[in-house]
């Protein structure tokens, strides 16, 4: 009883703690970012090196299913899985083909957001780059529309005129701003917070995943952007500390997934093509198909319902030789919902020994990979992503060995004071 009410007055200290030191957070996404970019000194990121040794820092971080970057990131941002939340992909499964359409509206998101919380108090708030954003309730905002172009991008950012703003004053009057270039995202983080610091900042940086997708785990052009990223968070650091709210920031780098080398790509909808399953997609003419997101893939039914149809793809893959078998494994809907994957699929595939998937229905099942990929079943190191934080309140020279995304909603909750009852995820223990 006595050790009860210790631990109880403890946490309420703790919380106390954070609300009265903590007036701003910074998250900082790294889209590929993994552990060993900061547990491996081979990589050249001191200024990650330095926040981990100030703060805490994790082994490994579970994503989402798939680990893609919108539902990572959604999930980042409401602590639930995507099951509630609603981003199920990058893009939207589109039954007739791809059309390019992208969750990229704050509508898309069926669950709470800490944007929604902190814009209730009357906070203020900036979002920069950052998946399923546009028309966020911030009060600073770039969302990221995919290739949707410089037109919209500046249609949905906020406030008006902020765009022109910053190519006058931060780019010489340039006619666009390269975003794929970490560091022009940094300059706008750094101008915001020594203009008009908000109390939270989330920004999210592109390259280091772009080159991985090039190259795969390892190279000189990933080694590269990861220096880049590092040199980005650092800009950041600076930015806080010459506007002199350092020691009342919570500074949070984190990522969306980790990445795997592709060595061959498969295509399952060429066995629902052959099986008769698939006549005609671009005619709606079919029972079962799947929807590929990188490492991982998914089957959708066209009636839910259609028993006899699951029962055909089933045998279809347990048909296969051992030496197609091997590039991947069935994620059953049992399985789909222990981890608040997609609801509207029958079941899913995760791609083994180097396989990702690709879309096609006909032409050769096997082809070539290259480069690397993410997207497959959150269960192991190589998929996972990092986390690092320090600030005030956080104990130095901390370690978790294993958490997941969904409870960085709840920590920066914490952090600065305030209820989120709607997240599953949990703050770690040890920060």
């Amino acid at each position: 009883m006595k050790r009860n009410l210790i631990i109880a007055l403890l946490s309420i200290f703790s919380l106390a703690g954070y609300a009265q030191q903590a007036k701003h957070v910074v998250l900082i996404t790294i889209d590929g970012f993994r552990p060993d970019f900061y547990l491996d000194p081979a990589w050249h990121t001191p200024h990650l090196r330095e926040l981990m040794k100030n703060g805490v820092y994790a082994k490994g971080v579970n994503s989402v299913f798939p680990t893609m970057t919108y539902p990572s990131h959604t999930t980042i941002m409401t602590g639930v899985q995507p099951a509630k939340h609603g981003v199920y992909y990058n893009g939207l499964f589109e039954p007739t083909g791809s059309t390019g359409k992208i969750y990229w509206n704050d509508s898309s998101i069926h669950a709470t957001t800490i944007w929604q919380v902190l814009h209730d108090k009357g906070l203020k708030l900036a979002s920069l780059y950052w998946p399923v954003s546009a028309e966020a309730p911030v009060d600073y905002n770039i969302p990221d529309l995919g290739d949707k172009g410089d037109a919209m991008v500046e249609k949905y950012s906020k406030p008006a005129g902020f765009m022109e703003e910053l190519k006058r004053e931060l780019f010489n009057g340039a006619a666009t701003i390269n975003d794929s270039k970490d560091q022009n995202e940094a300059k706008i983080a750094a101008y915001i917070i020594k203009k008009d610091p908000p109390t939270l900042l989330n920004i999210h940086f592109f390259s280091v995943d772009h080159f991985e997708h090039m190259q795969g785990r390892s190279g000189d052009l990933v080694r590269g952007a990861v220096s880049d990223a590092d040199e980005s968070v650092g800009m950041i650091v600076d930015a806080l500390k010459e506007k002199g709210i350092w020691d009342s920031t919570v500074i949070i780098i984190t990522g969306d997934h980790g990445f795997l080398d592709v060595k061959t790509q498969l295509n399952p909808n060429v066995w629902l093509k052959n099986a008769g399953l698939i006549t005609d997609l671009k005619k709606d003419d079919w029972k079962a198909q799947f929807n590929s997101s990188g490492g991982a893939t998914y089957l959708y039914l066209k009636d839910p319902n259609d028993q006899a149809t699951l029962k055909e793809v089933r045998k279809i893959l347990k048909s296969q030789p051992d030496s197609i078998q091997r590039l991947f494994r069935l994620i059953d809907r049992k399985k789909l919902d222990e981890i608040g994957g997609n609801p509207e699929v029958a079941l899913a595939l995760s791609g083994e020994n180097g396989a990702a998937f690709g879309g096609a229905s006909t032409g050769e099942l096997i082809r070539p990979g290259k480069g690397g990929t993410h997207g497959y079943f959150p269960d192991f190191q190589e998929i996972r992503t990092g986390f690092i934080t320090c600030g005030p309140g956080i104990r130095a020279g901390g370690v978790i060995s294993l958490m997941n995304l969904r409870d960085i909603a709840p920590f920066i909750a914490r952090v600065l004071g305030f209820d989120f009852p709607s997240a599953d995820g949990k703050v770690p223990k040890g920060l």
